[in-house]
């Protein structure tokens, strides 16, 4: 509310200013006026409403919110053309040498330049200009038509009637002609000539091809670039905010151009050519793009890498495998629950006689509703699955019992959720239970022959770790082989003297073992610190 300046108030006053600003808010009170007779907003906030207190106001107004002040220097009037303020009649000193005129040189002349300036002639002097200085305001500065005469808009008319009049003329000189010459004044070739005629109340074919068009206009008068895009409708059609008028129709979007309800739902759907946006969201390839981008997001919140924007056709492949996969799924669950529980559909219908008809099967009850004669007594079964027999075995888990274990009778196995091998499984498990028998008892009857022969002497080879006594060795294989030994433990210690090219061989003589023990470093040996 604007008030005027502060007052001091009782609780009273000001609960019921109060009161006041909140039906005015509501349009319960009329709004406040204000020293010109106009009525101010009742939302305008206190901090912009309430006047300064050196204003002084009386009354409540928004002056103080206004350019109130207006400087008299500033001005919006532009220069007075073609002008003249005073006419000599002979040449005056300072003026310019070639027209005489006192408001400029010669060098700023805009005349034609003489052959004898008026300076030297004193005839035919021109008038002085009128010369204005302005000092205009922000909006005179930057305003485009300043100074801008509207009645020279008249020739441009003008022009434009001129050459509707010379194109009547030149049309009706054309229809005399044909008629002199006896041919008929509407003819198939009337058509061609009708193409000189110009119709502005339509719109060019060409502009209506290229409506999307993106056209670019830089160096604007306010800086910068614009984009000015084509009329995104043909002309002709009618808008779809003009379809119903109905105040309660659809809701029109004029920022986002969109329609989403029908406007004519009451209409024969065969005469409607627009339906709403929603229409083309829920139809057509737009409801598949959006189970896409479902897809993706579902798939993304589950740890998958796909991005439906930066990754469209990952994206899109993925659904698709997706897709198959499902209907592979749903295949294989359908034919799992006919496989075991049949299909009532597939099976053949009893005829229609047997369906209420009578038998004469015989079945007696007891008192307690019990069957005594004429009918089996069914078998009592438990909530577990009974005769169910996997991996192509023919009995049941439990069916054979052998060493403190149970298996399955058909193969003989004991080991649970195992694979049938039938018969042949029996036979491989009997050869080889023979077979570890047999070598059982090898061994035994071998380990008590051992006990009764004498010790003999154990058989070394040259690389154990005893040495026999009758072994022989060779001085110079011996010496080469202890070079050899010394060569290799300095390529251990510095690789640099190793050579490029190795040659390996693996046949360790008896002299190579030989010097291997003599070079070897013992552990437990206390001189082993002094061998090197």
């Amino acid at each position: 509310m604007a008030t005027a300046s502060v007052a001091f108030k009782s609780r009273e006053d000001h609960r019921k200013q109060i009161e006041l600003e909140e039906a005015r808010k509501a349009g319960l009170a009329p709004a406040e006026v204000d020293e010109d007779g106009k009525e101010i907003n009742p939302h305008i906030p206190q901090y912009m409403s309430s006047a300064p207190w050196y204003l002084n106001a009386e009354r409540p107004s928004l002056k103080h919110q206004r350019k109130w002040k207006s400087d008299p220097n500033y001005t919006k009037s532009w220069y007075d053309r073609g002008a003249k303020t005073f006419q000599a009649d002979k040449y005056r000193k300072g003026a310019c040498e070639n027209c005489g005129a006192m408001t400029h040189n010669v060098k700023s002349c805009m005349e034609r330049p003489r052959k004898v300036g008026a300076k030297w002639t004193s005839t035919h002097i021109a008038p002085d200009e009128k010369i204005e200085t302005f000092e205009l305001d922000y909006d005179g500065k930057r305003d485009r038509w300043n100074g801008y005469d509207a009645s020279t808009y008249a020739r441009v008319i003008e022009r434009y009637e001129a050459r509707d009049e010379a194109r009547k003329k030149y049309l009706k000189e054309q229809q005399l002609k044909k008629l002199e010459n006896g041919e008929s004044a509407v003819s198939d070739e009337d058509e061609e000539e009708d193409d000189l005629k110009v119709d502005e109340a339509k719109v060019d074919e060409s502009k209506q091809m290229d409506f999307a068009k993106v056209e670019k206009r830089v160096r604007t008068t306010g800086g910068g670039s614009t984009g000015t895009v084509r009329n995104l409708r043909i002309r002709e059609d009618t808008a779809k905010y003009l379809l119903n008028l109905d105040v309660n129709s659809a809701h029109y979007d004029p920022k986002t151009r969109s329609m989403r309800e029908d406007p004519l739902p009451d209409a024969d759907p065969n005469e409607k050519f627009y339906e709403g946006d929603n229409q083309y969201r829920n139809s057509g390839q737009a409801l598949e793009f959006k189970e896409l981008n479902i897809h993706a997001w579902e798939a993304f919140d589950k740890g998958q890498d796909v991005h439906m924007q930066a990754a469209p056709s990952q994206a899109e492949l993925l659904y698709k495998n997706f897709k198959i996969m499902k209907e592979k799924l749903k295949s294989q669950t359908k034919d799992t629950i006919l496989e075991k529980y049949g299909s009532a559909a597939d099976e053949d219908k009893l005829p229609r006689e047997l369906l209420l008809g009578q038998s004469e099967r015989q079945v007696e009850y007891d008192r307690a509703g019990r069957i005594i004669k004429g009918q089996e007594a069914a078998l009592p079964k438990s909530k577990y699955e009974e005769d169910i027999y996997i991996n192509n075995h023919t009995t049941v888990w439990g069916s054979w019992w052998k060493d403190h274990q149970w298996g399955y009778k058909c193969c003989k196995q004991t080991i649970r959720n195992s694979y049938c091998t039938g018969a042949a499984g029996i036979e491989a498990a009997e050869a080889a239970s023979d077979l570890m028998k047999a070598n059982i008892a090898r061994k035994e009857a071998a380990d008590g022959s051992e006990d009764h022969k004498p010790a003999e002497g154990k058989k070394l080879a040259t690389w154990g770790t005893d040495v026999p006594d009758d072994l022989v060795l060779d001085e110079k294989l011996l010496a080469e082989a202890l070079k050899k030994e010394e060569q290799r433990k300095r390529e251990e210690k510095d690789e640099r003297k190793r050579k490029y090219n190795v040659k390996w061989n693996d046949e360790v003589t008896a002299e190579d073992m030989e010097a291997y023990r003599m070079k070897k470093v013992h552990h437990d040996d206390p001189m082993k610190n002094f061998l090197h």
